[in-house]
């Protein structure tokens, strides 16, 4: 039987998009219907949080409600997402339509999401810090695309994907939303003083922080693995599809390799909506990976006689009930932890460890579920992206 050959086009970027760069300056009203790239999370074209305190300060992208958002500075953390609603977007990020006589509207999302754009768009970056990319090269950057039926059909399958790793991982939401309440009822200050238990400052069970490493460009990809804010999740986890590697002087790598139950704390990164100071908690092998610069590890002193799932898990539950925030500073629109002083202003109880064991044995059967939903995200993924790989480019 002869095999069918799929039959692509090639366009230069501009003849696929419109990139929309009317803007204005924000007004009060304007708050609640701001996004920022800090509301964007890499690999997600859903927005679940938006709005400031206050209106933002400068001019801003005006959005329409199914525009794609792409993150143009610090491309690398591959942010892009679907408009919710009408608005106004950062100016570090472009509005982005289709033309429709070459892509459809559907199948437009799909592809400035995919590897196979973001891949090409990140290798124009310029700038070393915050490398940013530039409509000028962008719009000339030529890419391969089915024609408009087929495109359809991929539209119609890779969203159901997408819908379906959505509900799992509403699934993994509530599954930790009920870690943080067993937590907080065995833990939490009624139980405290009904035990008596005392309390200390947590700068007192943890060794001195151990600030990260970035050192230089890795060309060839034989360096050191590092992770960074980008690998963190909300849930706690480390995501290790995207670690970057870096040229790092042995000694310096072998004195700050992470070992088995250390905690990787955020100490800049936060905004507005989202204090700094996340945490993950690293579950692989020892002297594998380092931290950058941008945070710091945590791991407890031997003699104290607290489990590191314990610590870990008394630090996620107060992040999320906001307990970083008095610790924040802000420059240039981030925010930094001032680590020394939260370690030191924030007190952890001293159960037994008997409880502690206990709730560990509950945090494993927690984590058996997560482990089976994170698997079948990544066997979804990694679906998702065989296709786009075998339709694009």
């Amino acid at each position: 039987m002869e095999r069918r050959v799929m039959v692509m086009s090639k366009y230069r970027f501009e003849q696929i998009v419109f990139n929309s760069t009317e803007k204005k300056k924000p007004i009060e009203e304007d708050k609640y219907t701001y996004l920022g790239l800090e509301h964007l999370d890499s690999g997600s074209l859903h927005v679940t949080r938006y709005g400031s305190d206050v209106a933002p300060i400068g001019e801003k992208l005006i959005m329409k409600e199914g525009d794609v958002l792409f993150g143009k500075r610090r491309a690398y953390q591959k942010k892009v997402a679907v408009a919710p609603f009408d608005g106004i977007f950062s100016a570090h990020g472009m509005v982005l339509r289709p033309k429709e006589e070459v892509i459809d509207k559907d199948f437009f999302p799909l592809f400035i999401s995919s590897d196979y754009f973001l891949d090409a768009a990140i290798k124009i970056s310029v700038g070393s810090l915050s490398p940013t990319i530039n409509w000028r090269d962008l719009k000339e950057l030529e890419f391969e695309l089915p024609d408009l039926d087929k495109q359809r059909k991929l539209a119609k399958v890779l969203w159901a994907i997408d819908a379906t790793k959505k509900s799992y991982q509403k699934l993994l939401l509530k599954t930790d939303e009920l870690m943080k309440s067993q937590f907080m009822e065995q833990f939490g200050e009624k139980a405290v003083k009904h035990h008596g238990w005392k309390v200390t400052p947590i700068d007192k069970v943890v060794e001195k922080p151990m600030s990260g490493e970035w050192g230089k460009d890795d060309f060839e990809g034989t360096g050191v693995k590092v992770l960074r804010t980008t690998n963190f999740t909300d849930r706690g986890v480390i995501d290790y599809s995207d670690v970057v590697t870096r040229k790092i002087d042995d000694k310096k790598a072998n004195q700050k390799y992470m070992k088995f139950g250390d905690i990787l704390i955020e100490k800049s990164g936060g905004s507005d909506t989202k204090p700094v100071g996340r945490v993950v908690f690293y579950d692989g092998k020892d002297d594998m990976f380092l931290s950058n610069n941008f945070t710091s590890i945590l791991r407890l002193k031997p003699e104290v006689g607290l489990l590191s799932v314990y610590l870990f898990e008394f630090l996620f539950v107060n992040y999320w009930s906001g307990g970083t925030r008095i610790y924040e500073n802000k420059t240039t629109g981030i925010h930094n932890l001032k680590l020394a002083d939260y370690l030191a202003g924030t007190s952890i109880p001293l159960p037994p460890m008997e409880i502690q064991e206990q709730f560990a044995a509950f945090a494993r059967q927690s984590d058996k579920s997560k482990s089976e939903l994170e698997q079948a995200l990544v066997e979804l993924t990694a679906t998702y992206k065989k296709i786009i790989s075998e339709n694009l480019g």
